[in-house]
């Protein structure tokens, strides 16, 4: 009985388990990537209540970026200091290069 006329069944199950984990390591690498691109970096600045709305008080940072913080106590033209996102901002400035 001669076993060259069978499938090599092991090789195929080796490159099965090597596609899947390149899929998971690339995943993974995606995953870690969107949560680093997303994630919040807050500083605590000076800013111009501008308006308060029901999804929070709109403010303007000194820099001149509108950011909302929140809910506050506060009229509209007040200076507070609030936790404003970093990546917002700088996603508000690749939007509009002209600032």
């Amino acid at each position: 009985m001669s076993l060259g006329n069978y499938p090599n069944k092991k090789s195929g199950k080796n490159t099965t388990f090597i596609i899947a984990g390149v899929i998971a390591l690339g995943a993974g690498l995606l995953f870690a990537y969107l949560m680093f691109y997303t994630s919040p970096v807050e500083t605590i600045e000076m800013v111009k209540v501008i308006a308060v709305t029901n999804e929070g008080c709109i403010a303007e940072t000194m820099d001149g970026y509108a950011v909302n913080i929140g809910d506050c106590n506060v009229e509209p033209g007040k200076y507070v200091n609030a936790l404003v996102d970093q990546k917002t901002k700088e996603r508000a400035a690749l939007m509009n290069p002209t600032n």
